[in-house]
């Protein structure tokens, strides 16, 4: 229960964008700077695309529809996780640890790489006739 109410204290306490910014405004909790919260949605986003991507990889030729919904969306999912990664990654303006949210857009470009070809060989797989015996 102790959790719950520190995340609830972290998700109302006001977001600032330095160290200093949140020491002022007695803030004890840092989130982030807003570069490294757009990278770190766009990680999550990605990290949903490999997920979808899986599951529908896995169903491609289980369900009746032959998984392409889910193929599909995983590829959607994937694309706009690794598009804003990169779209990240191309106009942060320091390295790593500067605030930038630099190691966020890199995973969410890998994660969003790896999802659109999971959804992209689900989708292929899904399309491909069963052969029968």
């Amino acid at each position: 229960m102790s959790v719950l109410l520190v995340l609830a204290a972290q998700a109302t306490s006001p977001v600032c964008t330095t160290q200093a910014e949140c020491a002022a405004q007695g803030v004890d909790t840092f989130i982030g700077t807003p570069a490294r919260i757009w990278a770190s949605v766009a990680a999550l986003v990605a990290l949903g695309g490999v997920v979808i991507g899986c599951l529908a990889l896995r169903s491609a030729r289980r369900t009746s529809n032959g998984g392409r919904r889910g193929a599909s969306v995983a590829l959607v999912v994937g694309l706009t996780g690794g598009l804003n990664g990169a779209v990240k990654l191309a106009v942060a303006d320091g390295g790593l640890g500067t605030g930038n949210g630099v190691f966020g857009a890199a995973v969410a470009l890998v994660l969003g790489l790896v999802g659109a070809v999971l959804g992209g060989l689900a989708l292929t797989r899904s399309r491909q006739p069963e052969l029968s015996d």
